[in-house]
């Protein structure tokens, strides 16, 4: 944890033209602060105690079942505010989700009391904050819609292809493939091996080669034509 940065703002576009009053308090107030990969940044029955700002490095939000089934809601990467974070601050609740840090980040803190204010006081630093909140929860809505109604094999093979490195390589074990698609390791096992056996990875301890990228494309195109 450091002490203030003074060129945060300019980090985010969307805080452009925010007030010199209300800029001149958050930056007073605000706090820079740095967490290695791993942390975990909240979790369910914690109240937020500030709007963080992500200035570098990927934040993972999940939700934990009581049977320890996770899925991924959504990530936050730099220049992007927590919505969950927002939400629980305006409707002054606790998390019901978890948020842990993929990389080492450095984000901005905004204490309860500054942020209240600036919603209060700055056009500006409401529509940034409720711009954000508005994709977010479109994008809530796109997960539910998949998780309840799109095929598991198009899903599976659209997270391979977004996932591969330039080798065609995705470094994640079938647990936590299985949490970002919402469903259960054996589901994921159970499509990865039919997978491998029409020859398009290879499947191998927390890894998975991608030896056919054009059949996997092919049907993770088939999503639009998917009612």
């Amino acid at each position: 944890m450091t002490g203030n940065g003074q060129d945060w703002i300019k980090r985010f576009p969307g805080l452009a033209g925010l007030e010199p009053a209300v800029a001149q308090r958050l930056l007073r107030e605000a706090r820079i602060v740095r967490m290695p990969a791993g942390s975990r940044i909240f979790g369910p029955g914690q109240a937020p105690e500030s709007l963080v700002l992500l200035l570098d490095g990927s934040v993972r939000v999940q939700q934990v079942s009581e049977s320890g089934r996770e899925i991924v809601l959504y990530r936050v990467s730099a220049g992007e505010s927590c919505v969950l974070t927002t939400a629980c601050l305006m409707a002054y609740d606790d998390y019901l989700a978890e948020a842990v840090a993929e990389t080492d980040v450095s984000a901005v803190a905004i204490p309860r009391a500054a942020f209240d204010e600036a919603i209060a006081q700055s056009p500006v630093f409401r529509r940034f904050v409720f711009s954000t909140f508005s994709r977010r929860v479109t994008d809530l809505f796109r997960i539910i819609d998949e998780v309840a109604f799109s095929r598991i094999d198009i899903r599976l093979a659209q997270r391979l292809l977004k996932l591969a490195g330039p080798g065609g390589h995705v470094a994640q074990t079938h647990q936590q493939l299985a949490s970002e698609l919402g469903t259960a390791r054996e589901v994921v096992s159970r499509q990865l091996q039919e997978f491998q056996r029409r020859g398009w990875v290879e499947v191998a301890r927390g890894d998975v080669a991608l030896t056919d990228r054009d059949a996997l494309a092919h049907l993770a195109a088939e999503a639009g034509s998917v009612t």
